[in-house]
């Protein structure tokens, strides 16, 4: 008999009355098509393991999702939503039973998953351009003059941590909104604060 995580059986139990047969029936056809799978639950969600990570299915408010790790490999899967497809996953948006593709579909999409594992197939990720650096607007860059402190620790930043801040302040709607943030921005900095540090370990 194959393994059972109790973490899935308890996602299963909490999610929506939808969800519910949803989730069941796709954890089913991975067990049928790969008996060999281990389940585990990675970024809060059911994923299935085989010589590495597999596969991952996942319920929302209103709908389900089911993707395959290696999926851009896969032929006739749906691209999932990171390139350019509808919703989260390679099966769309999942609201009923009937969304998803007849249960041999799913199963053959399975076993292609396995030999891409078998043969130690990997996704090749094309690589991000970096993005150019951000204008700081006049507002910021006067009130950076003003404060020496600010102003040193802010160019020593790396650009990434610069670029939250601008878009932080260029983000405001009101007039009064930026000139909060841009007051905020000035006492973190100085402090050598990223703009997020309240989340950071």
């Amino acid at each position: 008999m194959p393994s059972r995580d109790p973490r899935i059986d308890a996602y299963i139990a909490k999610a929506a009355p939808f969800a519910q047969p949803i989730l069941t029936h796709l954890r089913e056809v991975v067990h049928g098509a790969c008996p060999g799978v281990e389940e585990t639950v990675k970024w809060g969600s059911p994923h299935f393991d085989y010589k590495g990570i597999m596969c991952g299915m996942a319920a929302f408010k209103e709908h389900c999702a089911f993707g395959f790790w290696k999926g851009s490999l896969i032929p006739g899967l749906k691209p999932n939503s990171a390139n350019g497809g509808e919703g989260m996953g390679n099966l769309g948006c999942i609201r009923t039973l009937g969304d998803l593709p007849p249960k041999k579909e799913i199963a053959g999409f399975v076993k292609a998953a396995m030999r891409l594992n078998d043969e130690g197939i990997a996704v090749v990720k094309r690589k991000k351009a970096p993005k150019p650096a951000a204008d700081v607007p006049p507002d910021l860059a006067a009130a950076l003059a003003r404060n020496r402190k600010a102003r040193s620790v802010f160019e020593g930043f790396p650009p990434s941590y610069r670029r939250e801040y601008i878009e932080w302040v260029v983000g405001a709607k009101r007039d009064e909104t930026r000139a909060k943030r841009i007051a905020q921005t000035i006492e973190w900095v100085a402090e050598g604060k990223q703009r997020n540090w309240k989340y950071q370990a």
